[in-house]
């Protein structure tokens, strides 16, 4: 079976449940046979399980991460040979290949974008920006320069959800119009806290970067930051954009709706996190008021409840004009005709290759010249509707969209959050048109 060769990337199996010894193993045996060689950016929870996906077709060369004890265990389980709190030490390394961007959502877009400029592929965790105008300028740096990026929308390369939205395409369930999404699940109450010094072993400035400084808090620090807006992109754009993703994916919609609207607040925790814990979002595309052209998308967002329809905290049904089809990447499809008689799924007509797993997609795309499954348009197509969610809830009303302009229309205020305020005194990441 041949490996990942940098100058021959061919796609095999990857290795997982791997400890931090034998991934340290594999990744010396990886460098032995010079593979491609990778710096990660950020060091956190969501990196260890990325790592898994790059085992023995990649050789981790740089963990980079402000939180020196995230660096520390991260080199260790990957074998890393530099650990750096400044990213742009990797950038400035030419034996770099490609980086992976596993940080806080406000450092996706800036850091990616450098990556792309410094002309590295990137493989950039989801949502690719922590805005709308910063998606914009990810896909432009891509294009420009030439470059790979992979989002981390997973269910591009999940078998079975790649079936459904094939069987969709075939028309199993007629003309499809209309979709609902959820993310359902009991997250934690993060309390009421006030700013405190950042431990000693954090560097604190590096963390915050681009963003509005504001000063440590513990609860809006390691993975709490995704409640904050100067940070994250609440649960809408945590664990909703992949639900949106697919949703969006069946549906067949390509660039931003007409019309954007979401209500919501909080509506069961007592504590200091500012998105909401329960959100209903619409997005419609409008045609010319001919049959089969108008497309909705529902998403539904409760982050306190045990209560999940089909027993799936995530899920999307697709209904058409033949049918409904059920499908959860925990593993569930489901079809019923339009009489409401379950039906059994048959074959997709159309079952193209696929990689096995989302990390070796990506080292595929850069060796074979093209897009990966979830190339960085794909993903801001898919970012923009939780950006628009977030901004309709916070304003408290419905968005007119224009597509082709990719404004706002008839509100000022709504369309000034399309962008956002980085640090008064500049910072040398915040991104440039």
């Amino acid at each position: 079976m041949q490996s990942l060769t940098r100058r021959k990337l061919i796609v095999r199996g990857s290795a997982v449940g791997l400890s931090a010894l034998s991934y340290t193993n594999v990744a010396r045996a990886a460098s032995d046979r010079g593979l491609p060689r990778i710096g990660f950016i950020g060091c956190g929870g969501r990196s260890k399980s990325l790592l898994q996906g790059f085992a023995g077709e990649a050789t981790v060369t740089w963990a980079c991460d402000p939180d020196q004890q995230h660096a520390a265990a991260f080199q260790k389980l990957s074998g890393a040979k530099h650990v750096t709190d400044d990213l742009r030490r990797i950038l400035d390394d030419r034996s770099v290949d490609a980086v992976v961007v596993a940080t806080p959502d406000h450092w996706h877009a800036p850091a990616s974008i450098m990556a792309c400029d410094a002309g590295k592929h990137v493989y950039v965790e989801k949502p690719c920006s922590h805005n709308f105008r910063e998606g914009q300028l990810l896909v432009r740096a891509a294009r420009r320069n030439n470059v790979i990026v992979q989002h981390g929308t997973q269910s591009r390369t999940n078998p079975l959800v790649t079936s459904a939205i094939n069987l969709l395409r075939d028309g199993v369930i007629g003309e499809v119009l209309v979709c609902k999404a959820w993310n359902i699940q009991r997250r934690r109450n993060i309390g009421h806290a006030k700013p405190s010094t950042p431990p000693k072993h954090v560097n604190y400035d590096t963390w915050v970067g681009p963003a509005e400084f504001l000063p440590f808090q513990s609860n809006r620090f390691h993975y709490d930051w995704h409640w904050w807006h100067n940070f994250g992109t609440g649960d809408i754009g945590n664990d909703g954009t992949h639900e949106i993703d697919i949703a969006r994916w069946g549906l067949g919609t390509q660039g931003l709706p007409t019309t954007a609207s979401a209500i919501g607040g909080k509506f069961y925790f007592d504590d200091d996190q500012q998105f909401p814990d329960t959100a209903t979002c619409v997005f419609q595309w409008s045609g010319d008021e001919k049959p089969n052209v108008n497309k909705q998308l529902i998403f539904e967002m409760r982050i306190w409840s045990k209560n999940l329809p089909h027993n799936c905290d995530t899920g999307i049904e697709f209904y058409g004009t033949k049918g409904m089809l059920f499908v959860s990447k925990r593993g569930k499809l489901a079809i019923w005709d339009d009489t409401n008689q379950p039906i059994a799924a048959p074959t997709p007509q159309d079952s193209p290759t696929q990689s096995k797993n989302h990390q070796l997609d990506f080292l595929q795309a850069i060796t074979e010249n093209r897009k990966p499954a979830a190339d960085i348009a794909i993903g801001h197509d898919s970012c923009s509707l939780v950006h628009l969610a977030n901004i309709s809830v916070t304003v408290g009303r419905s968005l007119s969209i224009a597509p082709k302009e990719q404004t706002i229309q008839g509100d000022p205020e709504a369309n000034a959050m399309l962008g956002r305020t980085y640090r008064a005194e500049g910072h040398w990441s915040v991104p440039n048109a």
